[in-house]
């Protein structure tokens, strides 16, 4: 006898994985808790978060809109600013310190610094500056749609049953002083970058375990029956501020991420965790879902990761693939404007095309 000897197949590599292909496998997610159609959904994250919001919809899920878009407007035209992609008008929330600060500002127990930015004579919110790609026309008026967003966070919290999030990066820029997560990097259109001022920060596992748990305590003493669905995005880095190659760097964070989810998971039973990440990023996979760029996540990918939330989560309809519903629908995702600012190899940074074999991909064959 061995202590493997009556475990299932699914933990088995042979059994739980090589038998199966992305569309086939079983058992990969076991929910901790219901999730049906009559639950208020939150979500917010990383660009990825944006598919999940976007299926749940489909399949007729609560998903909260705690600030809509103003009436008439286009939808095109919402999406650009930031409408209906989340919750509340966050924009893209890449690191989990800048989520704590969001609603540790909205509690009024922490006040950013040097948040509003000024180029041009337009005025931007630095701690979501996509959601006015124009910018508005004063400090205060600023203010005034930032106050609106808070209030419209404290609804959310307060309504939501379920909040996911999407754990996106470990990079993130802060002011120096003051410990302000900003949204991406500062730069034009919206802000300059001072170095005397804007850091770098590489955030680490105990540092996004422990703000998770604080953020975690405070949604608690708002609404103590919230809980929570974290995902690993599987999108990589566009580009890092870091020493390392990009591809290292990616790795890095994403495991990271992974590693924090797996801990919150193990330690909080109110707290479920969903392998999109796995899906979609594992050797499993073979690299079939993502675009040639291999970064981008291809509408078939999405389909598969939802597919096996709904196995677990049945709203009872069709299992008709939601991109046959929308056509292929794109993401607002500001960590992906970071290529703009390249300036080095840019001219031969055209995606390499390979139909996979270990000769194309320049290996030795064994």
């Amino acid at each position: 006898m061995s202590p493997y000897s009556n475990l299932p197949v699914r933990n088995f590599w042979k059994t739980g994985v090589a038998a199966f292909s992305p569309a086939t496998i079983e058992g990969l997610y076991r929910k901790r808790f219901d999730i049906s159609p009559g639950t208020c959904v939150a979500t917010a994250g990383s660009c990825f978060a944006q598919h999940i919001a976007r299926y749940l919809r489909k399949r007729g899920y609560s998903v909260l809109d705690e600030e809509p878009a103003p009436v008439g407007m286009p939808a095109e035209v919402a999406s650009q600013h930031g409408y209906g992609l989340f919750s509340a008008r966050f924009a893209n929330i890449y690191v989990v310190r800048r989520l704590l600060q969001l609603l540790q500002e909205a509690t009024g127990t922490f006040q950013p610094q040097d948040w509003i930015w000024e180029h041009k004579g337009r005025f931007y919110d630095a701690l979501r500056p996509s959601v006015e790609p124009e910018g508005l026309a004063s400090a205060d008026e600023v203010r005034t749609h930032r106050e609106r967003h808070l209030r419209a966070c404290l609804r959310m919290i307060r309504k939501t049953d379920v909040f996911v999030f999407t754990l996106g990066l470990t990079e993130a820029w802060i002011h120096k002083a003051s410990g302000t997560v900003y949204a991406s990097a500062p730069s034009s259109p919206s802000g300059q970058y001072d170095p005397d001022q804007h850091i770098f920060k590489n955030f680490g596992v105990a540092e996004i375990y422990n703000d998770f748990v604080e953020l975690r305590s405070i949604a608690k003493s708002i609404n103590p029956d919230i809980k929570f669905l974290l995902t690993v995005s599987p999108v990589p880095l566009t580009a890092t501020a870091s020493d390392e190659h990009v591809l290292v760097a990616t790795t890095y964070s994403k495991s990271v991420l992974r590693a924090v989810a797996g801990e919150l998971y193990a330690n909080f039973d109110d707290i479920d965790y969903f392998p999109s990440y796995e899906i979609i990023s594992s050797h499993f996979s073979r690299g079939a879902f993502y675009e040639p760029n291999l970064r981008s996540v291809t509408m078939t990918g999405v389909d598969t990761v939802m597919r096996v939330f709904f196995e677990q989560h049945n709203a009872g309809t069709p299992a008709l693939a939601i991109s046959e519903e929308n056509g292929d629908e794109d993401v607002v995702c500001e960590e992906a404007m970071l290529e703009a600012f390249q300036t080095n190899g840019a001219a031969r940074a055209e995606p390499f095309q390979t139909n996979g074999s270990p000769r194309d991909l320049g290996l030795a064959t064994l």
